[in-house]
């Protein structure tokens, strides 16, 4: 398989060649199926939502929708972990010949255990990121009319109000790196 590529669906001539093994590829194919939907409907949003954020107006523009999505993620986080049980459980009851287990706990380390080792980091970072940027929004979204926008930056009339933003805008730099290399990890994982 190259990067990037999904496992793909047996044809029914594919079936009949893997014989009694199409339950053993179902396995793989199930779970990779499972991580795939769960980062297209959990995580892929987050992303989006993050990456749309290009000025300060816009944490109020994407709050709502980071505050939706970051609600998600408690959901993808256990949709994984439900995946990687039933894999570990499918594994187990597998009655293979010992030649024919190596070579299938390789592949099973690549599609389904590295998959899931990585995506464990992501949704704790993805979570510590979306929360801080929703509080950003809603500080902004607070201050009303008192908020001036200018330039692609954006201005408060006391030094109280602009020191408040600048602590809540402070750990975003650090919390977006851990989120980008978790993400590059789980993506590079999950190809």
């Amino acid at each position: 398989m190259r990067s990037g590529d999904r496992l793909p669906t047996l044809t029914s001539d594919q079936k009949k060649q893997f014989g009694p093994l199409v339950s053993d590829y179902a396995i793989l194919y199930g779970f990779s199926q499972q991580v795939s939907q769960a980062m297209d409907e959990g995580m892929k949003p987050v992303v989006d939502s993050v990456n749309s954020i290009r000025s300060p107006q816009d944490y109020m523009t994407q709050r709502d929708a980071l505050r939706q999505a970051n609600g998600s993620l408690n959901v993808l986080g256990q949709q994984v972990q439900n995946a990687k049980m039933q894999a570990d459980g499918a594994l187990a009851a597998l009655k293979q010949p010992d030649d024919l287990k190596t070579v299938y706990y390789q592949v099973y380390q690549k599609v389904v255990t590295g998959p899931a080792n990585a995506m464990a980091p992501l949704i704790p970072a993805a979570q510590t990121l979306t929360q801080q940027l929703v509080q950003v929004g809603d500080f902004i979204a607070q201050q009303g009319t008192q908020v001036g926008f200018a330039n692609g930056g954006i201005q408060f009339p006391t030094s109280q109000q602009a020191s408040q933003y600048n602590s809540l805008i402070g750990p975003l730099s650090a919390q977006h790196q851990a989120f980008a290399q978790a993400w590059s990890a789980a993506q590079t994982a999950t190809q």
